[in-house]
């Protein structure tokens, strides 16, 4: 596995209207790393977001789909997605407080 640091581990959060209802429970939405474990991604979250505490992760590894143009045939890059749960004591991410 390559050297995946706290910073590397989370890529951009994932702006749906399912993810945004979620937010109401407490459960953001990341893109990560495809290698990141859920332990590094709770380290990460802990890390990056100030008084932050997480509850639980949960992870989806989507592969990439099909893709031609001409004849030539390629596949897009496999991504994996993670909703964290944020303890009830827990101050909310502030990168969703505008939206």
């Amino acid at each position: 596995m390559a050297n995946v640091q706290y910073y590397d581990v989370i890529l951009k959060p994932v702006i749906t209207e399912k993810s945004m209802a979620a937010m109401a429970e407490k459960k953001y939405t990341f893109l990560v790393h495809p290698e990141a474990n859920k332990t590094m991604i709770k380290e990460a979250v802990e890390k990056m977001f100030d008084g932050t505490k997480v509850a639980s992760v949960n992870t989806m590894n989507a592969d990439g789909k099909k893709k031609r143009r001409g004849m030539t045939v390629g596949k897009t890059a496999k991504t994996k997605k993670a909703i964290v749960q944020l303890t009830e004591d827990s101050k909310d991410i502030e990168i969703f407080a505008g939206l």
